[in-house]
C-alpha cells in the first residue's frame, strides 16, 4: 500500500515497526469491513496522553497511562444480534511490537473495557501494552459496574453476549485487526481471572483456534452450581437473627484455623500449604461463656460448618465444593466475599442473589431464601447452564489446534471454591488421560492467596505481562515458551511482595504443578524457593 508522504510525523512514525512500513496507517483500520462490526475510531495516542473515557481515572491509574507508549487506538461496535452491542478496543503499539496479542477478560459481570486492573494476577490492555503486546478487551455488551446484573433483566441476548459471544468476536476481530496492521498474524494469547477464568476456558471449549495459549485463574467455570454455593452461604449465616457471623470474628476463626493447621507442612508461617490436610473442627471456636469476639456461637458454628461443607442436596450430594480453611481474614477475605460489612453486602450476595434474581429469575425482587438445592440447581443448569457454564471437559479439539492451558487457584479464594479447578482438571483426565492432558494442560494451586491474588505468603504469580518475569518465574512467560518454543513448563516461582514497601520482594517460593506441592528442606531460609522442592504426596 502507498503512504502518504506528508503525514504528521507522529502518525509516519506509527507507520513503523521495527525499520518494516506497516499495511496500513492506524486511521486507514477505521475502514476494515469486519462481520457484524462497525470500527468507530482508529487513532493515534501520544505517549503518556491516554486518559481512559469511561471514568475519572485514579491516581494509580493515572500513574500507569502516563507511562504507555504511543500507539494505535482501535475502537469498535459488534451487534451479533439486534439486542447486541459489544464495544470493544484493540490497541497496537506503534514500535516494539514482541509479535504477540494478548486478550485480556473481565471480573464479575463485567461492563467495561478493561483498560487498568490492581486485581492480583489478572493483566489489563494498560499493562500489556506497556509489555509490546497488542491487545484487546470488550465491556461484553453492556455498561455497569462488575457488581450490577440490571442490564440481563429482559434481555437474552445480552446474557449470550457475556456468556460468550463477546469475548470471541472481539479476539476474531482484534486478530484481523492486528493482521492488518501489522501485516503479520500474530501469537495470539489470553488470560484473565474469576468470571474472566471463565471466559478463558469459554474460550478453549468453544473456540478453539481463537488462542494459542491460554492463562484461567480461579475460573467461575460452573457457574450455575457457583451461584448455587454463594446463595448456600448466605442462606447459612442468615438462617436466623443469631446465626450471621460479623466480621469481628473472622480473626478468631482464622487463629483457630491457622493454630490446627498452619504448619502441617513443616513450615509456620501463616499459610496452609494444603488445606485438604486441614480437618478443622469448627466446634472448637463454640462460646464457653457468654457471647464475644472470641468464639462463635451455636447457630455461628453451625453456618460456619456449612461454608466449609459446601452446598449439598437433601440426598447428600455435593453441588460445589466448600470453602477451605485459610482465606478467612484480610482485606480480601470473608469479611468481603462472604459476611459483608453488614447483612446482605458481601460481594457473594450482589454476585449470588442479584446475579440470579436478575439474570434467571428477571426478578430483581426475587427471595434467596426460597431457593431450594433440591429443585433448582437444576433449572439453573437448563436454564443458564448453555450460556455461562464452561463445563465442557473435552478439549480435543483445542489441543489438536496446538493450544496450550495453565490453570491456577489461590488455596485462599473465599469466594470460588479452590478444589472446583482440581474438579475440571480431573474431569478433563477423566474424559482425555492424565497423560494426555499433561501435553497441553497444568493446574497450580497457590498456597495462601485469596481471590485472584493476595494474601498470606507468595502469591505474585506473573499473569502480567510487564512484570518482568523471565521464563519461571511469570505464568504468561511460562506459558510463551510452552506454545513458541515446546517447552512444557514445571515450577512457577511466586513472589512475595512486602507489605512495608512497594515494589520490594519479601520472598519467593516455588509453586508446583499439581498434584506436586513444594515442602522445605529443612535448611536456609524458608522464604527462598531454593530451598524447596517439588514432590507428590497422593
Amino acid at each position: 500500500m502507498t503512504h502518504t508522504c506528508e503525514l504528521p510525523a507522529l502518525l509516519f512514525a506509527a507507520t513503523l515497526v521495527t525499520g518494516n512500513l506497516l499495511a496500513v496507517t492506524c486511521e486507514g483500520i477505521a475502514s476494515l469491513k469486519l462481520p457484524d462490526t462497525t470500527i468507530t475510531i482508529a487513532r493515534i495516542v501520544a505517549a503518556g496522553e491516554f486518559s481512559g473515557s469511561e471514568s475519572t481515572p485514579t491516581a494509580l491509574q493515572e500513574a500507569e497511562f502516563r507511562k504507555l507508549p504511543a500507539f494505535c487506538r482501535v475502537q469498535g461496535v459488534i451487534r451479533p444480534s439486534s439486542d447486541s452491542n459489544v464495544e470493544f478496543e484493540v490497541w497496537l503499539p506503534v514500535s516494539g511490537w514482541n509479535g504477540r496479542y494478548l486478550g485480556v477478560g473481565n471480573g464479575g459481570f463485567a461492563g467495561s473495557i478493561n483498560y487498568f486492573s490492581a486485581n492480583g494476577n489478572a493483566p489489563s490492555m494498560a499493562q500489556a501494552l506497556a509489555a509490546g503486546y497488542a491487545t484487546s478487551s470488550t465491556d461484553t455488551g453492556h455498561k455497569g459496574a462488575i457488581t450490577d446484573a440490571d442490564w440481563a433483566v429482559g434481555h437474552p441476548e445480552k446474557v449470550i453476549d457475556y456468556g460468550y459471544r463477546a469475548v470471541h468476536g472481539t479476539a476474531v476481530d482484534a486478530k484481523n485487526i492486528i493482521a492488518t496492521f501489522y501485516s503479520k498474524q500474530p501469537t495470539s494469547y489470553f488470560s484473565s481471572c474469576s468470571n474472566g477464568g471463565r471466559q478463558a476456558l469459554m474460550e478453549a471449549q468453544r473456540y478453539p483456534a481463537d488462542y494459542a495459549g491460554i492463562v484461567a485463574g480461579d475460573a467461575a467455570w460452573y457457574a450455575t452450581h457457583l451461584a448455587a454455593a454463594q446463595i448456600w452461604n448466605q442462606q447459612a449465616i442468615n438462617a436466623s437473627q443469631d446465626s450471621y457471623i460479623p466480621a469481628s470474628k473472622i480473626p478468631a476463626i482464622t487463629a483457630a484455623v491457622l493454630d490446627k493447621c498452619d504448619a502441617l507442612d513443616g513450615v509456620k508461617d501463616g499459610v496452609i500449604d494444603d488445606p485438604q490436610k486441614c480437618h478443622f473442627d469448627a466446634d472448637v471456636l463454640l462460646c464457653k461463656g457468654g457471647d464475644s469476639d472470641t468464639c462463635l456461637t451455636g447457630p455461628q458454628v453451625e453456618a460456619l460448618k456449612k461454608i466449609y461443607a459446601g452446598p449439598t442436596n437433601s440426598a447428600g450430594r455435593q453441588i460445589f465444593p466448600g470453602i477451605v480453611p485459610g482465606g478467612e481474614a484480610g482485606p480480601g477475605g470473608w469479611g468481603l466475599w462472604v459476611m459483608g460489612a453488614q447483612r446482605g453486602r458481601s460481594l457473594d450476595y450482589l454476585f449470588g442473589v442479584g446475579g440470579l434474581a436478575k439474570i434467571v429469575y428477571q426478578d430483581p425482587a426475587w427471595d434467596f431464601r426460597r431457593f431450594s438445592f433440591d429443585r433448582d440447581v437444576a433449572f439453573l443448569d437448563d436454564k443458564l447452564g448453555p450460556v455461562r457454564n464452561a463445563t465442557d471437559a473435552n478439549l480435543k479439539p483445542f489441543k489438536a489446534a496446538g493450544g496450550k492451558l495453565i490453570l491456577y487457584h489461590g488455596w485462599s479464594d473465599p469466594d470460588i471454591a479452590p478444589l472446583s479447578t482440581i474438579d475440571y482438571y480431573e474431569s478433563v483426565t477423566a474424559k482425555m488421560s492424565d497423560r494426555t492432558a499433561r501435553e497441553f494442560v497444568r493446574v497450580y494451586m497457590v498456597p495462601g492467596m485469596q481471590h485472584c491474588g493476595g494474601g498470606a505468603g507468595a502469591t505474585v504469580l506473573g499473569s502480567v505481562p510487564n512484570s518482568g518475569a523471565d521464563s519461571q518465574h511469570g505464568i504468561q512467560a511460562v506459558l510463551e515458551r510452552w506454545v513458541e518454543k515446546g517447552s512444557a513448563p514445571e515450577e512457577i516461582i511466586a513472589t512475595k511482595p512486602s507489605v512495608r514497601q512497594d515494589n520490594v520482594v519479601a520472598g519467593t517460593k516455588p509453586i508446583c504443578p499439581y498434584p506436586t506441592v513444594a515442602r522445605y528442606k529443612g535448611l536456609g531460609s524458608t522464604d527462598e524457593a531454593n530451598n524447596y522442592s517439588c514432590v507428590k504426596e497422593r
